[in-house]
């Protein structure tokens, strides 16, 4: 990786950070974009970068929180995860190696389904979900994860519908992020894909993430979560489009 581009990852990743701490979500979806758009790096060496820096991140907003997670739900999410993000694990592989612009497009309809997702404020139900429904939402999110690690906005939109406590909903979220962020490394490296010692030096970005990370608990923006979510959104949607359109045409023939 370049000077240039590692500088680029850096920033990339701290406003990632910034913005995840804020909202309880999106960092790997906007830095997976942010990486789709540029070209800093490969899909699956970023995807493995950012599934060490989620794990970070989610270490230090941890540190004082994780007496809030709810252990059970938590669970249930993991238990049916793992599973596919080994599937979507290998899909990457697939994908990156003879269907370049398919990933391409692939990355940027989850980032574009996952914009409109995460835009509406879900609606709160009066009773708690059952079990399979966190079967199910971790599925979907365990397929994310192993591809692109932006397993979050499945599970975002299902815990935040959950007549629970915010702070409870926000750290189980964290909790299953990093576990399931730590379970696709050990598949990098128990399939020997650990990327080049030159990719490598993208961890320098962990500095980067503790500073966005601190710097959003310490200032965070004088915006209403409302606003936040819009601008959010329109960030997702703007580089999901950017980064499908080309491959759609390009698998057209244009």
């Amino acid at each position: 990786m370049s000077l240039a581009a590692l500088i680029g990852f850096l920033l990339l990743t701290g406003m990632a950070a910034y913005v995840q701490t804020l909202t309880g979500f999106a960092f790997g979806l906007i830095a997976m974009g942010g990486v789709g758009l540029t070209g800093l790096l490969s899909l699956p060496d970023a995807a493995m970068l950012i599934s060490a820096l989620t794990l970070v991140n989610a270490v230090q907003m941890l540190l004082k929180g994780w007496r809030d997670v709810d252990w059970r739900k938590f669970g249930l999410v993991l238990v049916a995860s793992w599973p596919f993000v080994f599937i979507g694990f290998h899909l990457l592989e697939w994908l990156a190696a003879s269907r370049a612009d398919l990933l391409r497009l692939t990355l940027g309809f989850v980032i574009i389904v996952s914009s409109l997702q995460l835009a509406r404020k879900p609606e709160p139900l009066k009773q708690p979900s059952g079990a399979p429904s966190y079967l199910f939402f971790g599925s979907i999110a365990g397929l994310m994860s192993g591809m692109f690690s932006t397993g979050g906005p499945p599970l975002v939109y299902h815990f935040y519908r959950q007549p629970m406590p915010l702070v409870v909903v926000r750290e189980t979220l964290v909790t299953i992020f990093a576990l399931n962020a730590l379970f696709r490394t050990g598949l990098v490296i128990a399939t020997d894909q650990i990327p080049a010692p030159s990719t490598l030096s993208g961890l320098f970005a962990i500095p980067a993430v503790m500073l966005g990370t601190h710097l959003a608990r310490r200032y965070p923006p004088p915006l209403t979560q409302a606003t936040m979510r819009q601008i959010v959104f329109l960030l997702l949607f703007l580089s999901g489009v950017s980064l499908g359109a080309p491959a759609v045409a390009h698998l057209l023939g244009f």
